[in-house]
């Protein structure tokens, strides 16, 4: 999966696996971000936070991730947005919509954090958050848009952001393990849906 934009090009792959993760943000700019000390000659650290939260989101769910961000413009806001857009195609496709179990739900505890996350993998996008940080939240939402599920997160309780978001993103990753698990039958009163054009 590929998308190229004036921004970004992002590659990515996910197939059912080992839950290993191959993440790299590459073409920042050090002190493009609000909050930067330019003596320190680094970024802020959003991507690195990113990387954390995908290779979890890979390492907790059973599928293997490989995404390639390379930044045009430099700024970790757009290659990080970029990268869950991709990242929520590719994940579409690697996912057997057929005989599943469709759906799950998880009460994720981390430390002061638990977080409710529940999952349906119907060909519905929808998302209800909000997370405490807004770009994590945005890439929560772009999953489950470019994903075609729909994801609900309630924040139950929690002090830390850090762990309210790990929380979350380990409570997606288990459901999509558990939906995705193999079942005799199709979870649906409808049936295959078939689309044509033309």
């Amino acid at each position: 999966m590929e998308r190229e934009t004036k921004e970004t090009l992002v590659r990515a792959d996910v197939k059912r696996g080992l839950g290993k993760a191959m993440v790299f943000f590459e073409g920042l700019h050090a002190g493009s971000e609000p909050g930067h000390d330019p003596g320190k000659g680094h970024v802020s650290g959003r991507a690195t936070f990113a990387k954390h939260m995908l290779e979890t989101l890979a390492k907790w769910s059973g599928y293997d991730v490989a995404l390639h961000v390379t930044s045009k413009d430099g700024l970790e806001h757009h290659a990080i947005e970029d990268g869950a857009i991709v990242l929520g195609r590719a994940l579409r496709a690697a996912i057997d919509v057929g005989a599943i179990e469709r759906t799950a739900s998880v009460a994720m505890p981390m430390d002061d954090a638990l977080v409710l996350v529940a999952l349906d993998l119907v060909e519905r996008p929808y998302y209800e958050g909000p997370l405490p940080d807004p770009l994590m939240d945005h890439v929560m939402r772009s999953l489950a848009t470019e994903g075609g599920f729909t994801l609900h997160v309630l924040t139950l309780r929690g002090r830390d952001p850090h762990h309210v978001v790990e929380a979350a993103f380990k409570g997606l990753a288990l459901c999509l393990d558990r939906a995705t698990r193999p079942r005799a039958d199709r979870l649906s009163t409808k049936g295959a849906a078939e689309v044509r054009t033309g």
